[in-house]
């Protein structure tokens, strides 16, 4: 379990990493996601990872945890494969954008909740301890990702679409065809899915194994961050003692 102040603080290094991106006239696509970002806050801010506990990261404040946790090791894995002779054919951008979104799926719709709490004893004692929705329409979370971006009006790039797409590697059986190819032009021209998919992978993992409490990173702020008039956003911890005592109940 997170506390107030590490979801808070969580949610304020997952908000700067977009602020950096914004445009001082509002029209970037980092402005567009940083309005639906702090429209819903109380929601990102508050969303576990999974559904169940020896998964990962399933607890209040999970997601956003989860998600810091990928950017920065994406972005070590982006100097690991660089290092050892791997063409970087995408920009940092880019690396960055299918970090920070790859799970925004997990937010379901505006009038429903993706993951809602278990209230099923039986498998709340199994370390079920939240449910899908019903009331979510099914989609894979990548697709629902992908839905969203396109709703909100996000342009991405074909290696975006890809990395988040693919972000499960093969253990999404429909993903296969992109990761085994018996021809040439059938490979993958980007490795941004790779590293993504890597990111993501090793993150869940260690999150499952250390239940992703104590070891949050902090972002990794390799660009340089653009002035702006303001980035102020609206505290999330006034509302986190109320929200908490209602998911332990």
């Amino acid at each position: 379990m997170l506390s107030n102040e590490q979801i808070q603080e969580n949610w304020d290094n997952f908000l700067s990493i977009i602020d950096s991106y914004t445009s001082t006239d509002g029209e970037s696509r980092w402005n567009i996601l940083k309005d639906f970002y702090t429209q819903h806050e109380q929601r990102f801010a508050f969303m576990p990872a999974s559904s169940k506990t020896h998964f990962h990261s399933a607890f209040p404040g999970g997601h956003v945890s989860h998600t810091l946790r990928v950017y920065n090791t994406a972005l070590e894995l982006m100097a690991l494969w660089e290092k050892l002779g791997a063409k970087i054919d995408f920009s940092e951008e880019e690396l960055v954008f299918a970090a920070i979104n790859h799970d925004m799926g997990k937010f379901g719709t505006v009038d429903a909740e993706y993951y809602i709490d278990q209230d099923s004893n039986w498998h709340r004692d199994r370390g079920e301890v939240y449910k899908n929705n019903p009331a979510v329409p099914f989609m894979k979370d990548s697709d629902r990702t992908i839905f969203l971006l396109q709703e909100l009006g996000v342009k991405i790039s074909e290696a975006e679409y890809l990395a988040i797409k693919l972000q499960a590697g093969l253990y999404e059986e429909a993903n296969k065809s992109y990761f085994i190819s018996y021809a040439p032009e059938f490979k993958l021209r980007s490795n941004l899915p790779y590293i993504l998919h890597q990111a993501d992978a090793m993150s869940a993992r260690i999150e499952s194994t250390t239940m992703g409490v104590a070891t949050t990173p902090k972002p990794k702020n390799k660009f340089t961050p653009k002035p702006k008039a303001s980035a102020s956003t609206k505290p999330v911890s006034k509302a986190a003692s109320k929200f908490l005592k209602h998911l332990n109940q």
